[in-house]
């Protein structure tokens, strides 16, 4: 007796077919449009960001200097 059969004598309904997942094709053209307009529409973005980066390099060397008593 096979699956199908048992299962509509206990009143069950039909197993669901397993759906296949796809991964989402990345548009490259598009994302660099979104990003070359919202750095158009926000200037002060680049320039925040690469502040923050020499900060946190900064604030590591700081950090490697204090804790090895090198100066």
């Amino acid at each position: 007796m096979g699956e199908a059969k048992r299962r509509r004598e206990l009143g069950l309904s039909p197993r669901d077919k397993p759906v296949e997942l796809k991964l989402p094709v990345l548009d490259k053209e598009n994302i660099q449009k979104k990003v070359r307009s919202f750095l158009y529409k926000n200037p002060i973005v680049p320039f925040l960001f690469y502040g923050a980066v020499i900060g946190a390099f900064s604030w590591g060397a700081y950090n490697l200097v204090k804790v090895y008593k090198l100066i």
